[in-house]
């Protein structure tokens, strides 16, 4: 094997990860932004118009508090799922389950925290 082919290989392994991430950031900053704020911390461009105040991913013991199953459920079923805020939709119609997951994940590292227990 040529080290050409050798490098387009090795790249091919490492592409996904490095898409995972700028992927999740991205789908982040399309479709979370605008209510929980471009650092997160829910002072989006739209809580002027909303009755609830947005989650702030940053806050630490917030978001420490929440399980990865619970993050997961309500990026993908609303905050209705988790008995909090209809104002947050579904967005199962938008992301798959791997792009949810990777959302937790980034998530995750927005608040500096692991999930709890």
């Amino acid at each position: 094997m040529s080290k050409t082919t050798l490098m387009i290989v090795c790249s091919l392994f490492l592409l996904p990860v490095t898409s995972m991430a700028e992927s999740a950031a991205d789908n982040y900053r399309t479709y979370c932004m605008q209510c929980h704020g471009m650092q997160g911390n829910g002072m989006g461009a739209n809580i002027q118009d909303m009755s609830v105040q947005p989650r702030d991913h940053t806050d630490a013991k917030s978001m420490g508090a929440r399980t990865d199953a619970e993050l997961f459920k309500v990026i993908k079923e609303g905050g209705l799922a988790i008995n909090k805020s209809a104002l947050m939709p579904p967005w199962d119609s938008t992301f798959t389950d791997n792009e949810i997951n990777d959302l937790v994940k980034y998530l995750r590292t927005m608040c500096k925290c692991k999930q709890p227990g």
